[in-house]
This record gives structure tokens, C-alpha cells and sequence, in this order.
């Protein structure tokens, strides 16, 4: 039995709560404030959610746990078989975790509309209850730290045109896709639509965000339900020969348009002892804080594609460098 102690608006939460779900590993989910109790006492690094597994250890970053969880339990696995569509997955799922991730930053905490509502909701969440002035006041102090953080992570008024375009495009690509059909590499889940869901499902849920994606974005909107638990899929990986679909070039898109630049600009920062970088894309300019964990990223994206054999390489460089993705990988 393990046991995910996290929060309803974290992304990372829902994602590994959806992903246990669709591989139907016995879980207990529990969310409250407790959760980053846990975080600051269990592991390294204080983020939710922590998984406490059935020995008792704790364990956090979805990543990480994602491919633990693939060693322990084989049935239903999220990893396609075939090391090309594999690597793929894992660089849609890293994108998500990493880009995707400050649209819900700032659609949650650039607006005071977004911002009284979720800091109320969040704080209703993580007290389950007690009286209206507590849970508000702490609602107000939760807000005011969150919104502290928006320059930190990129999230400002500066850079959320770029981020909000970017966001539209990824989810104009699964509007276009999801009417007809839910995966990305063939009949049945990877970990690049539970990472692509995390982030999105609170996009689903937020004031503003809701409205733009239940307006303009409806079938999206409404897949999100689908994938919070898909227990009860069955399905097929896609042939290891078969073409890419189009989403997921447009989904590679998206990743050569912005998260290749950033990586990169981040990393140099990181070499050259920057406390900042920055980098325009159509126009646009976005700037933000360096960060060491998005270095780590990028290394790993690299030794994942060298790791691969001749035929899986051949496979991906194509609709990698087709969608400007293979330079910064290599």
C-alpha cells in the first residue's frame, strides 16, 4: 500500500494520484497541510507530493518515483517499449513539468481575482474545515508568499505573454487531437499525458483558466476528466514503425519553439555564475532566475538521447531536428 500525501491544487500531486490510478497500484490518497509537513521533514527537497511507500520510506519529484514505480510493478507500465517512442515520452513529460508549469503560475497568481479565489480554495484544502476568519487569514498569508515567488519562477506580468501563447498552442494541439482519439503513442497512456495532465488539470479548475479552456478549449477541458482516472483503460502501444501523430509533432513543436532556448539559455547562465537569463521567442521576451534543478534536466534529456541505439536515434533525429529540437539535445 502506498500512500500519496499531497494537495488538490498541485500539479504534481494529481499527476502521480491519476497516473496510480491508471496503473492500478494500491494507493491511499491523502492531501492537507500535513503534506508539507511530510516535505520538510521526509525528503530532501520540500515539494509535494511525498509518496510514502510500503516500507515506510519517502520519496518525492514525480519523475524520479514515476520510473521506481515502473521497476517495482510491470503491469500497465507508462513507458512505451519501443526506445524511440520512449524518449519521445520522456521529453514531452520533462516539458510539461518544467514549461507547462508556469501557466498555472501565472493564470493562479497574476490576477486578484485568481489570487483571492485559489488562496482561499487552497487554504479550504489544507484545513478541511475550522473557522471562516482562520481559514481566510491563512489564505491571505498563503497568498501573499505565492505571489512573492512569481519572479523567481518567471511568472510575471513581462514574461506571461510569451507563456500564455505557448500554453494556447499546446492545448489548441490536444483540442485538435483529443476529439478523435486520447493518446499519444498509441491506445493507451504514457508518461508524457500524465505529465501534460498535471499541469493542465489545474488549468481546469482555476478561476480565469477554467473559463478560457471550458470557452475556447472544450474537449481538452473535458479530457482532463478522463485521464484523472483512467483505471478502467485498456489498450495497445502504437508500432514501434508507425508514424508519429500529429500531435505529437506539434507537441515537439512547441518544445524546439521555447523549452530548447530556455534550457539552454539557463544552463549558460548557470556555467557563466549568472543570476539571471533571459530569451525572446516571436517577439516576446521572458526572463527569470537561473536555476541548477533545469540544468540537471537538460543533462539528462542529453544522456537519454546518447543512450540511444542506432535504429531509435534515426527514428527520433527526423521529427527532432524537423521541429527544432536536436540541436540543443545534442
Amino acid at each position: 500500500m502506498y500512500t500519496i500525501h499531497g494537495a488538490l491544487g498541485s500539479p504534481y500531486s494529481m499527476k502521480m494520484r491519476a497516473l496510480m490510478r491508471y496503473r492500478r497500484i494500491t494507493h491511499i490518497w491523502q492531501h492537507g497541510a500535513h503534506a508539507q509537513q511530510l516535505a520538510a521533514e521526509k525528503v530532501k527537497a520540500p515539494v509535494i507530493p511525498v509518496i510514502e511507500y510500503p516500507d515506510g520510506s519517502f520519496h518525492n519529484d514525480s519523475t524520479p518515483v514515476l520510473y521506481d514505480l515502473e521497476e517495482r510493478h510491470r503491469e500497465r507500465s507508462v513507458v512505451p517499449p519501443d526506445p524511440a517512442q520512449a524518449f519521445i515520452a520522456h521529453l514531452l513529460e520533462d516539458f510539461a513539468d518544467e514549461w507547462l508549469t508556469k501557466a498555472m503560475f501565472g493564470y493562479r497568481w497574476l490576477e486578484e481575482v485568481d489570487q483571492i479565489q485559489m488562496s482561499r480554495w487552497l487554504s479550504f484544502d489544507a484545513m478541511k474545515g475550522g473557522r471562516l476568519e482562520q481559514n481566510q487569514g491563512m489564505a491571505e498569508h498563503f497568498r501573499g508568499r505565492q505571489v512573492g515567488r512569481m519572479g523567481m519562477v518567471g511568472c510575471t506580468r513581462e514574461n506571461f505573454p510569451l507563456i500564455e501563447a505557448s500554453t494556447r498552442r499546446v492545448l489548441q494541439a490536444l483540442e485538435n487531437h483529443v476529439a478523435n482519439e486520447h493518446w499519444l503513442f498509441g491506445s493507451r497512456p504514457s508518461l508524457a499525458e500524465f505529465g501534460i495532465y498535471g499541469q493542465i488539470s489545474q488549468l481546469g479548475v482555476d478561476p480565469t483558466a477554467q473559463e478560457m479552456m471550458r470557452k475556447d478549449f472544450p474537449y481538452a477541458f473535458r479530457w482532463l476528466l478522463h485521464i484523472d482516472d483512467a483505471s478502467g483503460t485498456e489498450g495497445e502501444w502504437g508500432e514501434a514503425d508507425a508514424p508519429f501523430k500529429p500531435i505529437v509533432k506539434n507537441l515537439l513543436a512547441e518544445v524546439g519553439r521555447v523549452y530548447g532556448p530556455f534550457l539552454l539559455a539557463n544552463a549558460k547562465a548557470a556555467e557563466l555564475g549568472e543570476k539571471t537569463f533571459r530569451i525572446e521567442v516571436d517577439g516576446m521576451s521572458y526572463e527569470q532566475g537561473t536555476f541548477k534543478y533545469q540544468v540537471k534536466c537538460l543533462t539528462d534529456l542529453r544522456s537519454r538521447y546518447t543512450a540511444l541505439d542506432t535504429n531509435a536515434r534515426a527514428r527520433v533525429d527526423q521529427i527532432l531536428e524537423e521541429n527544432n529540437c536536436l540541436e540543443f539535445l545534442q
